[in-house]
């Protein structure tokens, strides 16, 4: 079996809404598709999410790098050697979306190929994960009004609210306002997208203690090394590594650094290779990590859900795989369902992210 053919689709899904938080807004899923073709009749799917204010890739330069760089080296090879690819992947810096998307659709291939679902190649853990919702930029009570009302309609127990605003008092009054209306029961974590600085940080954890927060990820900078260290030693709750670890090498550093004492992981930036790598190493040095999410579309989430629920370690705690919701539309043939607050993998070849062709023709780009 070789690579015979590589594609990649720049596609365009509103959003019901706008989705703010410190790093950005965004109003439309600008995506790319990327699929990967086989001489014996195999197409391997996966979806790529520019974020241009995290990573620098864009729509185009990733169908640039995809279509002008990668398919040119990989075409050709058989899909199995995963470590030559990474090998080949790798000799062009950055591009992380890009490498993982096609990363997962290798893997998508490989489990096509054997008949067998992706996530028991991967290890095959559990058939489920549980769900963390993400709560953005709104008034207090808006928020806890859109909380309980995923709890009631998808059985949810764990939000994620994103912070980061100016003044901290909008931030510290949602969390209050969260924390007596969902109870003590659910979860509730926090997302500052580097939106404060680490003193800011260290203030607004001063001002929710009590209140059972369970995780605070990318409070500042992580070029704030001596503020972002002192916040990990003086936290009483895990401070998580996201956008300043998109590499397993990120990895290291922050860990080894002390600016980081947690890690999340995001399939749509790493791949199902390199998670796999960032796991074991977190796994080894004890430190807990969460299912993260670029804002995904079902396919994406559809990723996230096969390598968080394929291991012990990334099953431990609720996936973010809800933004999908915030979605007019998408291009996953068979929805995806949450039930009882969890999205169950798929029990096919591959990772069963099978594309519904009306969808991919009306909402393309090129």
């Amino acid at each position: 079996m070789k690579i015979k053919r590589i594609e990649a689709i720049p596609y365009a899904i509103p959003y019901a809404r706008p989705l703010k938080f410190a790093s950005g807004e965004v109003t439309a899923a600008e995506h790319v598709l990327v699929r990967i073709y086989t001489d014996v009749g195999i197409c391997g799917v996966a979806d790529t999410p520019p974020r241009p204010y995290t990573y620098g890739e864009t729509q185009d330069s990733i169908v640039s790098v995809v279509t002008k760089v990668f398919a040119p080296q990989l075409i050709g090879m058989d899909p199995m050697d995963r470590s030559k690819v990474q090998q080949l992947l790798r000799r062009t810096v950055n591009n992380p979306t890009a490498k993982g998307a096609l990363d997962i659709a290798l893997w998508d291939v490989i489990g096509i190929s054997l008949g067998t679902p992706v996530h028991k190649l991967l290890g095959g853990f559990t058939d489920s994960m549980r769900v963390s919702h993400m709560l953005g930029f709104k008034p207090a009570a808006e928020l806890l009004e859109e909380a309980l009302r995923f709890r009631e309609t998808y059985g949810i127990e764990t939000f994620k609210l994103k912070v980061g605003r100016r003044p901290l008092s909008l931030d510290v009054e949602a969390c209050h306002v969260l924390r007596e209306g969902l109870g003590a029961g659910t979860e509730i974590y926090l997302d500052a997208n580097r939106g404060w600085t680490a003193n800011e940080a260290m203030e607004v954890l001063r001002r929710t203690e009590g209140l059972g927060l369970s995780m605070l990820e990318e409070p500042c900078d992580a070029a704030e090394a001596m503020g972002r260290r002192r916040l990990v030693q003086h936290s009483s709750i895990p401070i998580v590594g996201d956008e300043s670890v998109p590499t397993l090498g990120d990895v290291s550093r922050e860990l080894l650094s002390g600016g980081s004492n947690a890690i999340c992981i995001k399939t749509a930036r790493s791949g199902f290779t390199e998670a796999q790598q960032i796991l074991g190493l977190c796994e080894g040095l004890g430190v807990d990590v969460t299912m993260g999410n670029q804002i995904d579309t079902q396919v994406g989430s559809l990723a996230t859900v096969t390598f968080g629920a394929a291991f012990e370690a990334s099953s431990r705690r609720a996936g973010e795989l809800s933004n999908y919701l915030d979605m007019t539309d998408d291009l996953l043939a068979e929805p995806l369902e949450i039930n009882d607050g969890a999205i169950r993998v798929r029990e096919v070849p591959g990772v069963g992210a099978a594309i519904d062709a009306d969808k991919l023709q009306k909402y393309r780009q090129d």
